[in-house]
């Protein structure tokens, strides 16, 4: 029995990119790189159909991606979790490391904003005055 029997659900190529945001070419690509948990089931004519739980596990490496994992990374944890219990250890290793990674971009953008913030305030309150001529200007 597939995962898509398990789940009852079937969803076609198309049905999950909506659902996940992912283009069906990026679809087939994580599927070629053994980033799905299962395969990926297909009808008699061979077309892909997906599980729930294939949009589910889709849905976590997308976000794992857009906050900057690296493929090698997620393509190890996809590994783990397909080789079931027993390396539950090594993925929480995986994702700390990430999740320290992403921590330090977040304290990286709040510094940045705190620039920018002064910044904004700075040129508000000089236009506010009717002052702001002149400020960096490199003809000056």
């Amino acid at each position: 029995m597939t995962s898509t029997e398990v789940s009852g659900q079937s969803l076609s190529i198309g049905e999950v990119a909506d659902r996940t945001g992912l283009s069906v070419h990026a679809l087939r690509f994580y599927e070629r790189e053994g980033l799905l948990v299962g395969p990926v089931g297909r009808t008699s004519g061979g077309r892909r159909r997906y599980s729930s739980f294939d949009v589910d596990w889709l849905l976590i490496c997308v976000k794992l991606r857009e906050s900057g994992m690296p493929l090698a990374d997620l393509k190890r944890f996809a590994e783990l979790v397909r080789q079931g219990p027993g390396n539950e250890a090594e993925r929480l290793r995986l994702l700390d490391t990430h999740q320290r990674r992403v921590d330090a971009q977040i304290k990286a953008l709040e510094e940045c904003r705190s620039v920018i913030a002064w910044k904004v305030g700075v040129y508000a309150e000089h236009l506010a005055r009717g002052e702001a001529g002149g400020l960096w200007d490199p003809t000056a």
